[in-house]
């Protein structure tokens, strides 16, 4: 039998106990299968899977080890996928009744990095349609449900990877950022999820390949595990245009820093987000909190008065080159988010797009600015606690309606439009007890700054009541009834390949 506590050890923990032959790859795959058939159908966080593949790379990862093999920086741990990577051999549906049966033929750079550094892709992980907004249910495989309370959302786009995480039903998952994907489902749910510099893990799935504002990135349940993936992913690639040469394992090692010289500038809502007041209020009191250990901790001001619409036009781009085709097919065939990005991609000028283009620029040098008297900036990152999954966004905040479905995920979409490299970090709960997620981002192009920044900030919370990271009452989420599948029309299909999707949602 599996023994369960082993899921509960951090990714660096497990990955030194295989080395050391201490662990069996073995032993880990078949305590996170159980984890997953314990506690998935009760979040549906895991979509299509394949187990029985997962369980022959695991025995060979055990033989690699015992035969005193070379040893990957990820080997013999479980993975899970996002459902917008393509994975060979592995249901990839985008979360799209589109692709219900899609298999791909070939990992794309991001899965194939991590494969060759020895993880174990064991599942995908549930995603809104097609990536569009910050609410992870879709027809195919049904809502995932917040491990802290399953009748509300876990955020999105990459929110079956947040809440596998916080489930402890893998030790690594994947994730990716345009507006928000990776920073808001880690915030809502209690773990890490970090916005690496455009380009610095190289994305093959973007269509305009020139664009910033699409990344890939990492997810873990610490700071730690989530370098660990990044150190897998990073460097160049001739599928991604903007990606560059790194050298040897840039972030083997992170800077020591001494929080007691940080200079620290912080806003609640970036002059221009809606936020919730109790949210504001919950905000201050970590602000409080934090002052104390720091050097420097005031509020900023930065001109972000046209990122709305900036964001609008550069957003909307993106879904124009992804669907033309299919709405010219069948404007139907997309769910109502896709839909409504890609008409008001397509109703856009070109000197809308000029305008946007130059707008991002002003915005990007008036926020490095800010960088001469602080290391970072830090904000909530997100205005609200989490709702319903039933409903599919947010439509106000303090009783003002909000001008489109993805308005309230501004507080991230800002910082995306400065490209600057971001983290949220779990810092204690908010006012409805549900994971509280602090939004810290560094100086442009210094992600390994920011991520030491981000681990003394993590090693201070550790030893607080009020900052420390959360975690689910796991006995409460088994006796969860919540019908996660309810909108799902019709379960996909896996045909072909070596994979042994469970052909019907997780649930």
């Amino acid at each position: 039998m599996p023994d369960h506590s082993i899921v509960e050890k951090s990714a660096v923990t497990l990955r030194a106990l295989i080395g050391a032959k201490q662990l069996s790859p073995v032993e880990l795959l078949d305590a996170c299968i159980a984890r997953i058939e314990d506690l998935n159908p009760r979040i549906n966080a895991v979509t299509a899977t394949c187990f029985e593949r997962a369980r022959g790379e695991a025995r060979r990862a055990e033989q690699a080890v015992m035969a005193g093999a070379p040893l990957g920086l990820l080997h013999g741990l479980p993975i899970g996928i996002k459902d917008l990577e393509e994975t060979e051999g592995l249901l990839t549906t985008y979360g799209s009744a589109l692709y219900r049966s899609n298999i791909p033929a070939r990992d794309n750079v991001l899965v194939a990095r991590l494969r060759a550094a020895g993880a174990i892709v064991t599942g995908k992980t549930n995603v809104p349609e097609m990536g569009a907004g910050a609410n992870s249910r879709n027809t195919v495989w049904g809502a995932t449900g917040n491990p802290f309370n399953p009748l509300l959302n876990a955020g999105g786009s990459s929110g079956g990877s947040a809440a596998a995480l916080a489930t402890d039903l893998l030790p690594l998952c994947s994730g990716s950022d345009t507006g928000g994907s990776l920073r808001i489902p880690a915030a809502k749910c209690g773990v890490v999820g970090f916005r690496p510099s455009p380009g610095l893990v190289p994305s093959e799935r973007k269509l305009l390949g020139w664009t910033p504002i699409s990344v890939v990135g990492p997810m873990g349940r610490d700071v730690a595990d989530t370098v660990l993936q990044l150190r897998a992913t990073a460097g160049m690639d001739f599928t991604d245009p903007l990606s560059y040469p790194l050298g040897h394992d840039p972030f083997a090692t992170l800077p020591d820093i001494d929080l007691s010289q940080l200079r620290i500038g912080y806003t609640e809502d970036f002059g221009v987000c809606d936020v919730d007041n109790d949210i504001r209020q919950v905000f201050r009191n970590k602000i409080a909190a934090i002052r104390p250990y720091v050097k420097v901790c005031e509020q900023i001001n930065v001109d972000m008065s046209e990122a709305h619409r900036c964001f609008d036009v550069i957003r909307a781009e993106s879904f124009v080159a992804g669907f033309e085709a299919a709405y010219r097919r069948d404007p139907s065939s997309l769910g109502p988010n896709t839909r409504a990005n890609y008409e008001l991609g397509a109703a856009m000028t070109l000197a809308d797009s000029a305008w946007a283009q130059a707008e991002q620029t002003r915005i990007f040098r008036r926020f490095q600015a800010q960088f001469a008297d602080f290391d970072l900036i830090l904000s909530p990152t997100t205005p609200v606690s989490p709702f319903p999954w039933s409903e599919l966004f947010l439509k106000q905040i303090n009783g003002i309606e909000l001008e489109n479905y993805y308005r309230w995920l501004a507080l991230t979409y800002v910082v995306t439009l400065a490209t600057n490299p971001s983290i949220s970090l779990p810092c204690g709960v908010d006012h409805k007890q549900m994971p509280f997620g602090l939004q810290v981002t560094g100086a442009f192009r210094a992600d390994g700054r920011l991520l030491g920044c981000a681990a003394a900030l993590e090693r201070l919370f550790d030893g607080s009541d009020e900052l420390r990271r959360p975690r689910p009452d796991l006995q409460q989420l088994r006796r969860s009834e919540v019908d996660l599948t309810s909108i799902v029309t019709h379960p996909p299909r896996q045909s072909g390949g070596p994979a042994d999707s469970a052909g019907a949602p997780a649930v």
